[in-house]
């Protein structure tokens, strides 16, 4: 570990005693013997559809660990917008695989109580621990390979804070998954920097935020409060996320991509009994956020003062998949027509957990 990540750990160990600490390691992003109850006596034919859909971690393969240092194209041929790049989607499959894998088995386990699937997840995240998975990067020469390790850290936190609920599970297997998430979360956030404040600092801070609750790390967790209060601050009159606007034709979707990470931070908080939804800066809260996404989506114009060009559109579930928690928490009240439309079907995004119908739907 180099001296400056060394020194920003300290810094942010410093911090905890005079903030929010992890109160219960067990508290996942749902209270799973509630949510087991609710979904395995559920006659609501949305949650019967989502259930009946699910993928199953057993009937996948195992994803081998990747073995070589992580060097992953750029996402956009030029620049931070435009034509996409079809090597960077080749390079990702394998991670793509593994989060699809973990989730199943996870949300196979909330929605039925299969201990096997729970039993294959948490196989799935020790074959990786075991190769010491998602620690061989460095983001001076692959900037896209930080960015993909926060993604699957986010997957990896937020599946295993449901797995760690699992008595039947074997204990040494969970131990190791833990111990490696919360190296590997710890490396993930040593490379920030003063200023940064985009979606990629979010993802980072919901790795740290889910991670850091099953480890009892205050030192993560604080991380994950503080960002979300930094990206609240952020936020302009209309509820616009500035460094998100400035992506062009993409401006609207990353407003959401931003969203997501913040949501599930906020869900993870509260089961902490910290309610971060309430948290305001210059009179703006996350609400506002959403509420600008939603309808920016029903009315695109309204990015016009940020960006000239054609927003694009083509949304999809996993565009939608976190503001089902948002939703059932406080009630569709006010909600634009776009974000309550699409959830009337199930919602799915493996970077927050997998299926969110089966995880938070009433």
């Amino acid at each position: 570990m180099s001296v400056r990540s060394a020194a920003f750990i300290i810094l942010l160990a410093a911090t905890v005693s005079q903030a929010q600490k992890v109160t219960d390691p067990h508290a996942s992003i749902v209270d799973v013997s509630a949510r087991q109850t609710k979904l395995q006596s559920t006659t609501d034919p949305l949650l019967r559809d989502a259930i009946k859909h699910l993928r199953s971690c057993v009937a996948m393969p195992l994803v081998p660990a990747p073995t070589s240092p992580i060097d992953i194209p750029h996402h956009y041929l030029n620049g931070s917008n435009g034509p996409t790049n079809p090597a960077e989607a080749a390079a990702t499959r394998i991670y793509g695989a593994f989060e699809n894998r973990i989730t199943a088995g996870m949300n196979q386990y909330v929605a039925t109580g299969n201990h096997a699937e729970s039993a294959c997840a948490l196989a799935q995240l020790d074959a990786w621990a075991h190769a010491k998975a998602l620690l061989n990067y460095d983001p001076k020469e692959s900037s896209q390979a930080w960015f993909q390790v926060e993604w699957t850290l986010s997957s990896a936190g937020t599946t295993d804070s449901v797995l760690v609920n699992d008595a039947t599970l074997d204990p040494a297997q969970q131990a190791r998954v833990t111990a490696w998430l919360d190296i590997a979360a710890h490396k993930l956030i040593s490379y920030e920097k003063p200023g940064d404040g985009n979606n990629h600092h979010y993802w980072r801070a919901l790795a740290a935020t889910s991670i850091g609750v099953t480890a009892s790390d205050n030192a993560l967790f604080q991380f994950g409060i503080d960002t979300y209060q930094q990206a609240i601050s952020q936020l302009d009159n209309n509820g616009a996320f500035p460094l998100e606007m400035a992506r062009h034709e993409r401006a609207i979707h990353y407003q959401g991509f931003a969203l997501q990470p913040l949501i599930v931070i906020a869900e993870f908080a509260t089961r902490q009994g910290i309610d971060l939804y309430a948290y305001q800066s210059h009179k703006r809260t996350l609400r506002d956020a959403i509420l600008f996404y939603g309808h920016a989506i029903d009315n695109p114009s309204l990015v016009k003062p940020y960006s000239s060009e054609t927003q694009l559109a083509g949304f999809g579930s996993s565009d939608f998949a976190p503001f089902r928690f948002y939703t059932e928490r406080f009630g569709p009240e006010g909600i634009p027509s776009s974000i309550l439309n699409a959830l009337k079907h199930p919602t799915e995004a493996t970077r927050i957990g997998g299926n969110t119908t089966i995880l938070a739907a009433r």
